[in-house]
Protein backbone atom coordinates (compact mmCIF):
# COMPACT_ATOMS: atom_id res chain seq x y z
CA UNK A 1 0.00 0.00 0.00
CA UNK A 2 1.70 3.22 -1.13
CA UNK A 3 2.07 6.03 1.70
CA UNK A 4 0.47 9.03 0.94
CA UNK A 5 1.25 12.41 3.03
CA UNK A 6 -0.04 16.57 3.02
CA UNK A 7 2.76 18.35 2.35
CA UNK A 8 3.35 20.24 5.69
CA UNK A 9 4.68 22.98 3.95
CA UNK A 10 1.88 23.72 0.95
CA UNK A 11 -1.36 22.88 1.27
CA UNK A 12 -3.16 20.22 -1.39
CA UNK A 13 0.04 18.96 -2.10
CA UNK A 14 0.92 15.71 -1.65
CA UNK A 15 3.99 13.28 -1.19
CA UNK A 16 3.58 9.49 -2.70
CA UNK A 17 5.64 7.33 -1.60
CA UNK A 18 4.51 4.23 -3.91
CA UNK A 19 5.10 0.31 -2.70
CA UNK A 20 7.50 -1.26 -4.58
CA UNK A 21 7.64 -4.98 -5.29
CA UNK A 22 10.92 -6.55 -6.73
CA UNK A 23 12.00 -10.23 -7.65
CA UNK A 24 14.48 -11.73 -9.42
CA UNK A 25 12.93 -10.25 -12.55
CA UNK A 26 12.93 -6.36 -11.63
CA UNK A 27 10.46 -4.14 -9.82
CA UNK A 28 6.62 -3.43 -10.26
CA UNK A 29 5.67 -0.07 -8.77
CA UNK A 30 2.09 1.13 -8.89
CA UNK A 31 3.21 5.24 -9.62
CA UNK A 32 -0.84 6.50 -9.54
CA UNK A 33 -4.26 5.86 -8.70
CA UNK A 34 -6.92 8.07 -8.85
CA UNK A 35 -8.31 6.94 -5.09
CA UNK A 36 -5.02 8.73 -3.75
CA UNK A 37 -6.84 12.20 -4.11
CA UNK A 38 -10.38 11.98 -3.78
CA UNK A 39 -10.26 16.18 -3.66
CA UNK A 40 -8.77 15.78 -7.44
CA UNK A 41 -10.12 15.54 -10.63
CA UNK A 42 -9.73 13.00 -12.92
CA UNK A 43 -6.74 13.05 -14.97
CA UNK A 44 -7.04 13.58 -18.52
CA UNK A 45 -3.45 13.46 -20.01
CA UNK A 46 -0.14 11.44 -19.63
CA UNK A 47 3.13 13.44 -20.63
CA UNK A 48 6.62 12.74 -20.64
CA UNK A 49 9.68 14.70 -21.04
CA UNK A 50 13.22 13.73 -20.92
CA UNK A 51 15.86 16.46 -20.10
CA UNK A 52 19.73 16.65 -20.17
CA UNK A 53 21.27 17.54 -16.99
CA UNK A 54 21.51 20.85 -16.05
CA UNK A 55 18.10 21.65 -17.59
CA UNK A 56 15.85 23.79 -15.36
CA UNK A 57 11.89 23.98 -15.96
CA UNK A 58 9.86 26.10 -14.53
CA UNK A 59 8.62 27.78 -12.27
CA UNK A 60 5.09 27.35 -14.05
CA UNK A 61 1.49 27.45 -13.01
CA UNK A 62 -2.20 27.18 -13.94
CA UNK A 63 -5.14 28.86 -12.87
CA UNK A 64 -7.39 25.53 -13.61
CA UNK A 65 -4.92 22.56 -13.92
CA UNK A 66 -3.63 20.28 -11.40
CA UNK A 67 -0.38 18.20 -11.94
CA UNK A 68 0.86 14.37 -10.59
CA UNK A 69 4.55 14.22 -11.73
CA UNK A 70 6.73 10.97 -11.29
CA UNK A 71 10.48 10.42 -11.96
CA UNK A 72 11.04 7.24 -13.35
CA UNK A 73 14.80 7.78 -14.30
CA UNK A 74 17.56 9.69 -12.83
CA UNK A 75 17.34 12.77 -10.21
CA UNK A 76 15.19 15.49 -10.72
CA UNK A 77 15.26 18.97 -7.70
CA UNK A 78 11.54 19.65 -7.67
CA UNK A 79 10.83 23.07 -6.38
CA UNK A 80 6.62 24.10 -5.58
CA UNK A 81 5.93 27.67 -4.69
CA UNK A 82 2.11 28.82 -3.13
CA UNK A 83 1.56 31.49 -5.23
CA UNK A 84 -2.30 31.22 -4.16
CA UNK A 85 -2.79 34.38 -2.22
CA UNK A 86 -4.80 34.54 0.95
CA UNK A 87 -4.26 30.77 1.42
CA UNK A 88 -2.54 29.55 4.79
CA UNK A 89 1.00 28.48 2.83
CA UNK A 90 1.13 31.48 0.59
CA UNK A 91 4.63 32.57 -0.57
CA UNK A 92 6.02 29.02 0.88
CA UNK A 93 8.18 26.91 -0.93
CA UNK A 94 8.98 23.08 -1.14
CA UNK A 95 12.28 21.21 -2.61
CA UNK A 96 12.25 17.33 -2.71
CA UNK A 97 13.71 15.46 -5.20
CA UNK A 98 12.07 12.73 -7.14
CA UNK A 99 14.16 9.83 -8.19
CA UNK A 100 14.22 6.62 -10.10
CA UNK A 101 15.51 4.94 -6.58
CA UNK A 102 13.25 6.61 -4.24
CA UNK A 103 10.54 6.16 -6.89
CA UNK A 104 8.25 9.23 -5.20
CA UNK A 105 5.57 11.37 -6.79
CA UNK A 106 4.30 14.58 -5.76
CA UNK A 107 0.68 16.06 -6.52
CA UNK A 108 0.65 19.23 -7.32
CA UNK A 109 -2.61 21.61 -7.25
CA UNK A 110 -3.81 24.46 -9.48
CA UNK A 111 -2.43 27.95 -8.00
CA UNK A 112 1.28 26.32 -6.89
CA UNK A 113 3.96 27.57 -9.18
CA UNK A 114 6.09 24.02 -10.22
CA UNK A 115 9.41 23.52 -12.16
CA UNK A 116 12.54 20.87 -11.62
CA UNK A 117 16.10 20.44 -12.20
CA UNK A 118 17.53 17.61 -14.14
CA UNK A 119 20.56 16.56 -11.53
CA UNK A 120 21.18 14.22 -13.72
CA UNK A 121 19.27 12.44 -17.44
CA UNK A 122 16.42 12.28 -16.13
CA UNK A 123 12.62 11.44 -17.72
CA UNK A 124 9.71 12.90 -16.40
CA UNK A 125 6.38 11.32 -16.69
CA UNK A 126 3.45 13.97 -15.43
CA UNK A 127 -0.78 13.43 -16.05
CA UNK A 128 -2.87 16.95 -15.68
CA UNK A 129 -6.02 17.37 -15.28
CA UNK A 130 -7.23 19.31 -18.04
CA UNK A 131 -6.36 19.27 -21.72
CA UNK A 132 -3.44 21.90 -23.03
CA UNK A 133 -4.81 25.69 -22.82
CA UNK A 134 -2.54 28.51 -23.93
CA UNK A 135 -4.83 30.56 -21.91
CA UNK A 136 -3.41 28.67 -18.39
CA UNK A 137 -0.28 27.93 -19.27
CA UNK A 138 1.42 30.93 -16.87
CA UNK A 139 5.18 30.93 -15.22
CA UNK A 140 6.82 33.28 -12.29
CA UNK A 141 11.00 33.51 -12.84
CA UNK A 142 12.88 30.49 -11.43
CA UNK A 143 15.24 32.74 -9.41
CA UNK A 144 12.78 35.19 -8.07
CA UNK A 145 14.84 35.81 -4.73
CA UNK A 146 11.03 35.58 -2.89
CA UNK A 147 10.82 32.02 -3.91
CA UNK A 148 14.38 30.99 -3.10
CA UNK A 149 14.38 28.12 -4.35
CA UNK A 150 17.83 25.85 -4.43
CA UNK A 151 17.53 24.10 -7.93
CA UNK A 152 21.03 22.47 -7.11
CA UNK A 153 22.23 22.61 -10.35
CA UNK A 154 24.90 25.81 -11.72
CA UNK A 155 24.47 27.15 -14.89
CA UNK A 156 20.85 25.85 -15.89
CA UNK A 157 20.01 25.55 -19.15
CA UNK A 158 16.41 27.66 -19.49
CA UNK A 159 14.49 27.90 -22.84
CA UNK A 160 13.00 31.45 -23.83
CA UNK A 161 9.98 31.43 -22.46
CA UNK A 162 10.94 30.65 -18.64
CA UNK A 163 13.75 32.89 -19.08
CA UNK A 164 11.19 35.44 -19.60
CA UNK A 165 9.24 34.88 -16.62
CA UNK A 166 7.68 38.02 -14.68
CA UNK A 167 9.04 37.68 -11.05
CA UNK A 168 6.01 37.29 -8.43
CA UNK A 169 5.77 40.70 -7.35
CA UNK A 170 5.36 41.27 -11.40
CA UNK A 171 2.85 39.04 -12.04
CA UNK A 172 -0.15 40.78 -14.25
CA UNK A 173 -3.68 41.32 -12.44
CA UNK A 174 -6.14 38.61 -13.03
CA UNK A 175 -3.14 36.10 -13.51
CA UNK A 176 -2.30 35.47 -9.91
CA UNK A 177 -3.95 32.52 -8.57
CA UNK A 178 -6.67 33.23 -5.08
CA UNK A 179 -7.37 30.71 -1.92
CA UNK A 180 -9.75 28.54 -2.25
CA UNK A 181 -8.58 27.48 -6.04
CA UNK A 182 -11.73 27.06 -8.41
CA UNK A 183 -11.33 25.05 -10.69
Amino acid sequence: MANISESDTIAGAWIVEPSIHGDQRGLFIETYRREWFPHGREMVQGNRANRQRGALVGLHYHLHQADYWYVPFGHARVVLHDLREGGPTDGATLELDLTGENHLGVFIPPGVAHGFAAVTDMVITYMVDGYYNAADELGVAWDDPVVDADWVVTDPILSERDQANPRRSDLPVGRRPYWPMRT
